[in-house]
């Protein structure tokens, strides 16, 4: 089964370059190991919250755009990931291993097969 791990921060948080090194090491540990078990099927870090456009169109009517991000909480969307699981258990565990879940969120939702 597949599963999304979002990953959500607070983009406003600001870190040390030794605690930014840590992350990054960590991070990048964490997607080589997803990549040797060839359960990591893709993942992408996401341009700041304050770039993006939330869309709305009710009945086809008209298109009306709004800068930014539509929830109005202080973790935005910052990347994510998807992988090759059993089940949500191991999906789960891998959600953990990723760096943003010690001082963020991962949201973890299965992926519908099509």
């Amino acid at each position: 089964m597949r599963y999304a791990l979002l990953i959500r921060e607070d983009e406003s948080a600001v870190a040390g370059p030794q605690e930014r090194t840590r992350r990054l090491a960590e991070l990048a540990a964490f997607r080589r190991g997803l990549k040797e078990r060839g359960a990591l099927m893709g993942a992408e870090q996401l341009d700041p919250a304050e770039t993006a456009a939330t869309v709305r169109c009710w009945d086809g009517g008209d298109i009306v755009t709004t800068s930014g991000p539509f929830a109005g909480t202080r973790e935005q969307i910052t990347g994510f990931a998807v992988v090759d699981c059993k089940d949500l258990d191991e999906a789960i565990e891998m959600a953990a291993r990723i760096p943003a879940a010690w001082y963020g969120a991962i949201e973890v939702r299965q992926v519908q097969e099509t």
